[in-house]
Formats: C-alpha cells, structure tokens, sequence
C-alpha cells in the first residue's frame, strides 16, 4: 500500500509543478503569434489570462503578378493559378525543408548564380535547380545525380565524366556549366524559357510532340503529365518564396545562412592509389576530401594521360 501512496503523492506533486507553470508568464512570447484565453475564478474574484499558441493555419495574400524568366504567367486563368497556390502551400507549410533550403542557398547560389549569368541564362533558372535537387546531391530512382539531376547519357553528352571513378554530375561548377548548355540548346528550339523549364523535366522530345498533338505552343496551354504539370509551379513557388520570405513566415538573417569556406585548389596529373593517404599527406582528411569534392566515387583515382583534375581543399592553417 506504501507503494501506491507514493504514486499518488508524485502525481499531485507533478500536477502541482504543471500548474505553477501555467501561472507564470513565459518569456520570449512575442517571437510567435498567441491568443489570450480569459477565465474567472469566482471564488478568488480574479480573471486568469491564458497565452497560448495560435497555431491556426494562415491563407497567404498572393501576388497579382509573377514572372519567370521574365515571361509572364497567366494567373488570371483559374487552373494557372489554382496550381501555382498548390505549389505555395505545399512549399510554405513544409518549413523545414523551406529553412533547411534557404540556409543551403547561401552555400551554393552564388556559384549557380555566377555561372548563369557568364552563360547568359536568366537567374530564374537557380530555382530549377532546387526544384530538380533541393540543392543537395540526391540520386532518382531513374539513375539521375546531382543538383541538376542528369541522366549518364546526357551527362556525357554535355562532357561529364561519368565512370566508376568520377562522376561530373557531382561537380557544382561543371554540372551547373552542363545545365546551361542544354538551357541554351532547348531555347534555341523553343523560343520560350518557360517551355525551356517544362522540357528540363520532361525532355525536348516529349514537349514537342505534347505541343504537336494538341496543337500549342504555350506551356500554360498545355495538358501535360502530372509531375511536369506541377514542375513550373514548384520553381515559381520557390522563386516567390524566396523573394519575399517575410510574407511566408521566413525570416532569416544574414548569419543563419551556410556558406562555402575558401578553398585552395591542387592540380593533380598523376593517378592517386589511396586518396585517405593523399589527403592526409595534404594535410586534411578523407571526409574533407570527399565533402569538398563529391564527384570523387572511390577512394582512389586513376588518371588517363594528358588528363588532369582540380581537387579543392581547406586552405592551411
């Protein structure tokens, strides 16, 4: 019986603590919106105010207007901009991979951003990037890789290496420089950088033969698959998220952002046969090796004659 009366004093001690807790005023209430619950206790002649959480969900004032590319999309047609508030819904209410990806944007735009602009591809087409990857080097369940999620054929069609050893679909600069050489190809066919978008997902052939069946040439005139239905809407959603954050519930600050530390760059000509060995005689390690240049796949790397590769590291101390 002893053991039950001390289960029982342990829950009133424990109701007890939950209860002061509620009493006293938390801090830091400001940082999210709360509702004030007011409550009467009639025999104390005192009101009780609650502060709780508002965690209702919030219908977002969307733009009248948006671009891509600097082509207007339709958003007076209803499925156009029924699909494009999917999009914003979908992307906004999931804010851990929102936060995850403007944090990670930091890292890597402004190489994407450099390389656009050299290739002169408008900036919008970063967002296809995140669109394609979320800006990591994730693998499809077809065999793409990358941020800008080539297949092996097309990767070797615009000079990837792909082999055991390397893969180029890894390599931010290249991969990013491969993008822009297909951009461009699909845009002197098409004429339309949305359509160029549309094609990314889906293939140069299969839009147009969509636009050849159904006799149109505007991507928004289009019945198309599901998944390239929604792809244009996705860049759009994260290009109106990450203009204007604040109307979304995102606000990060400078130093929340990643960043890519300076690396120093090392020219290597000659096969290496253990790259831990390697890194370490460079003073860094393997993982460093690895993290910095993901397009290495073994941990080792043969080198064909009049070849060379530029691996990036910390710099010294």
């Amino acid at each position: 019986m002893k053991k039950y009366h001390l289960f029982i004093i342990y829950g009133f001690i424990a109701i007890l603590f939950g209860l002061v807790f509620l009493y006293i005023p938390q801090k830091n209430q400001t940082e999210m919106p709360y509702e004030e619950i007011t409550v009467s206790q009639e025999k104390q002649g005192e009101e009780i105010i609650f502060r709780i959480p508002d965690t209702r969900a919030k219908l977002f004032e969307l733009p009248k207007s948006i671009n891509f590319a600097g082509e207007d999309v339709p958003l007076k047609i209803d499925d156009v901009r029924e699909r494009f508030e999917r999009e914003i819904y979908v992307n906004a209410y999931w804010q851990s991979n929102m936060i995850l990806l403007m944090k990670r944007s930091g890292k890597y735009l402004p190489t994407i951003e450099k390389i656009l602009k050299d290739y002169n591809v408008p900036e919008d087409f970063k967002y296809l990037a995140m669109a394609e990857s979320g800006l990591l080097n994730v693998v499809s369940p077809a065999g793409a890789r990358g941020f800008w999620q080539f297949m092996p054929a097309t990767a070797k069609e615009y000079n990837l290496e792909v082999s055991n050893e390397v893969d180029e679909r890894y390599h931010l600069e290249k991969s990013t420089i491969a993008a822009c050489k297909y951009l461009k190809a699909a845009y002197a066919r098409f004429g339309s950088w949305t359509s160029v978008a549309a094609s990314y997902n889906m293939g140069m052939g299969g839009l147009s033969k969509r636009k050849s069946e159904q006799k149109q040439v505007n991507y928004y005139d289009l019945l198309l698959n599901d998944e390239t239905s929604r792809y244009l809407f996705r860049i759009l959603a994260f290009k109106e998220i990450f203009e204007n954050p604040e109307n979304y519930g995102f606000s990060l600050q400078k130093e929340d952002y990643y960043t890519l530390p300076v690396l120093r760059e090392l020219v290597v000509k000659q096969s290496i046969d253990d790259l831990a060995d390697w890194a370490i005689r460079h003073n860094s390690t393997y993982k460093t090796l690895k993290i910095h240049n993901p397009w290495l796949r073994s941990d080792k790397l043969k080198i064909k004659k009049e070849r060379e590769y530029t691996i990036k590291l910390p710099p010294l101390e």
